[in-house]
């Protein structure tokens, strides 16, 4: 992997994951922002926290891979991961089945929590009036073409969420985007629509379909290696237990 600026002074820099495969660690909340380019498509993997860094992201996503994205890949609905997607337009906006729930008949509740963490309240909610329903549901598994590559949308949830999806992109090296299932920059965050017993089974399923040799890119934090997301698998399975 190799950290490319694109330009002195942007708020991030852009870490090179595989051929095609970037990803952001953007400021403020240290959330994960990342793209995958085809021949005929850019999937971009969640929008970040306000209209304007999903702005940010869409404007540094073209200038890097050559290409406007085309596809939107939500991980799940936590208001650092969402709000940018209204910056997405004409984008087919892809979720785990269930995922409209939370993000548009519980919009508010997403603009209210950015406030609680010190998003500007009205810029938190114009994002979150502007948050779509993904008109393209996950359920089980989705390939997604993108011209001369295939990325697989998995809906590997409960967990982190009720409604979480990791998305991985086959090469080598493999990389697979997590989402809050897994979290390097600090411990994993268990809020009250957390699934907890649930989430052990979850990494079990992410490491299933990643497999020993491929990066795993977390919602927050460096990228990691299969046997640190097996070490929080543990960890969680011994802190709440955990069922399949």
């Amino acid at each position: 992997m190799e950290t490319c600026r694109e330009e002195p002074g942007t708020e991030s820099e852009a870490e090179r994951l595989a051929p095609g495969v970037v990803r952001w660690r953007l400021p403020g909340w240290d959330a994960t922002a990342g793209a995958v380019a085809g021949a005929a498509g850019v999937l971009v993997v969640d929008t970040g926290s306000s209209l304007r860094e999903g702005a940010w992201i869409r404007r540094r996503v073209t200038r890097l891979l050559g290409r406007r994205p085309t596809h939107v890949a939500l991980t799940h609905a936590h208001f650092d991961h969402v709000l940018g997607t209204g910056a997405f337009a004409g984008c087919a906006v892809y979720g785990a089945a269930g995922l409209a729930g939370p993000l548009c008949e519980g919009r508010e509740a997403v603009g209210a929590d950015a406030v609680r963490y010190g998003a500007d309240p009205a810029a938190a909610a114009e994002a979150a009036d502007l948050l779509v329903h993904p008109p393209r549901p996950v359920t089980g598994e989705l390939a997604v073409d993108l011209g001369g590559r295939s990325v697989l949308l998995a809906d590997v949830g409960p967990g982190h969420t009720a409604h979480d999806l990791a998305v991985v992109v086959p090469g080598r090296p493999r990389v697979v985007f997590c989402g809050d299932l897994v979290e390097e920059s600090g411990p994993p965050q268990a809020g009250p629509d957390a699934l907890p017993d649930r989430w052990p089974a979850a990494l079990d399923r992410l490491l299933a379909l990643g497999g020993e040799d491929a990066v795993y890119v977390p919602g927050h934090g460096s990228a990691v290696d299969a046997d640190f997301v097996r070490t929080q698998r543990d960890a969680l399975a011994a802190r709440f237990g955990g069922r399949g």
